[in-house]
């Protein structure tokens, strides 16, 4: 540890990483600590949001918060600069233009795509990752009907737009393209029967994290709005053409293919020597890596295990906040020579939205909604998630206030 004063360093400025350095500004002064925020961009962006950008149903801007908006620059150091490598026995990080020590270091660095190792997935594939690939997949969609309407393209199935992965993105995808996908074929007068929206899952079914009814619910929304849904379909490989699956390896062409079907940590933990199962950290009960006093790890990079199910939580945006929280607390406590907490998750639900004006929720004790009522209360969650970072500031700047 410095002579002087504690260094706490945050990596990430994501759900888990920015709550974590707002509540140790809050919970410390300048002279208990210094606090130093890492992140590659001079803004936090709701990786919950992506899934629109990427449809075009908003602007990447609403997505996105300035940092310096939400954290006092007099109690926190902001870094902009992308993080390399974490040298564990030295304490320090090295980033792309400088490096850093520590004596307590949080790991917020979110996730990347994860294609399993499917052929030809990462090179002909767009991903879901930040708030630039999701914008290019937008221009890159929108670009395919501007090609068509000038007689550039005459291939009809350079309209159709094939998602693989039929969890939370890929739904949530989905059913913002089948909003989407009306307004362009009207700006480019296109007939709306040209254009294919397919989504592709291997399981049998689509949204695993919601009860039969819900998921026929979500089924059927989508599917009366044009969304073809093929499961118990396991993609083989992905060409420039579009995905092979199935036992007959059927090509479902497409003139935009999108992967959403997995994640993992960041791949600065493989790189740092992190002990890593299926891409992530397993961490201990108080959020601390194994052998290691002052790392902890948080959010998409690690795996926080329920022993009440014996599983791993699902990474939800609530589940890396909570964990924040007591990241945080316990960081105070460290300082203090006083004995740590336990993550312990409450769940408050699962909403998953349709599109703008549909949706499916378990909520308050497994109470089940459906179409607007889920609608709403998603909205409720994503200007709850703007209030927990910055406050009614944030939320009557950035917040979901459109009528259905």
């Amino acid at each position: 540890m410095s002579l002087n004063k504690p260094k706490i360093v945050v990596l990430g400025a994501g759900y888990a990483g920015l709550t974590t350095t707002k509540r140790l500004m809050q919970k410390l002064s300048p002279e208990q600590a210094e606090i130093v925020l890492v992140n590659k961009h001079n803004y936090h962006y709701e990786s919950t949001w992506l899934h629109e950008v990427a449809a075009g149903t908003i602007n990447p801007n609403q997505a996105r918060v300035i940092i310096s908006d939400v954290i006092n620059p007099n109690k926190v150091k902001l870094v902009v600069d992308a993080v390399t490598k974490i040298d564990k026995d030295n304490q320090r990080v090295i980033l792309e233009n400088s490096e850093l020590d520590y004596d307590y270091l949080v790991v917020a660095l979110g996730f990347e795509s994860n294609d399993f190792g499917i052929k030809g997935m990462a090179e002909h594939a767009f991903a879901i990752e930040d708030i630039d690939s999701s914008r290019l997949i937008s221009e890159h969609i929108e670009y395919q009907f501007a090609k068509y309407n000038s007689g550039e393209s005459v291939d009809e199935h350079s309209l159709n737009i094939l998602v693989g992965g039929a969890g939370f993105t890929g739904i949530e995808l989905v059913g913002e393209l089948a909003e989407r996908v009306p307004q362009l074929c009207k700006k480019y007068d296109i007939d709306r029967n040209k254009v294919r929206i397919i989504n592709v899952e291997a399981a049998p079914s689509i949204l695993p994290m919601f009860d039969k009814e819900l998921v026929e619910y979500a089924k059927k929304s989508l599917e009366d709005r044009g969304v073809e849904i093929k499961i118990g379909a396991p993609i083989s490989e992905c060409t420039e053409e579009g995905f092979i699956v199935g036992e007959d390896n059927e090509l479902i062409k497409a003139g935009t293919i999108i992967w959403t079907g997995g994640v993992k940590g960041s791949s600065v933990l493989g790189n740092s020597g992190f002990e890593l199962t299926k891409g992530k950290v397993n961490v201990d009960s108080d959020l601390r890596v194994s052998d290691e006093e002052n790392i902890f790890v948080i959010g998409d990079c690690s795996w926080v295990w329920d022993h009440n199910a014996d599983r791993p939580y699902p990474p939800t945006a609530q589940l890396a906040m909570q964990e924040a929280d007591v990241v945080a607390a316990n960081l105070v406590a460290l300082l203090n020579n006083e004995p740590l907490t336990d993550f312990v998750f409450k769940s408050k639900g699962t909403v998953a939205s349709l599109g703008h004006s549909d949706g499916i929720a378990n909520v308050f004790n497994d109470n089940k909604l459906k179409g607007k009522a889920a609608a709403a209360m998603k909205k409720v969650v994503d200007n709850r998630s703007l209030y927990l970072i910055g406050g009614p500031k944030l939320v009557l700047k950035k917040g979901k206030f459109r009528p259905f």
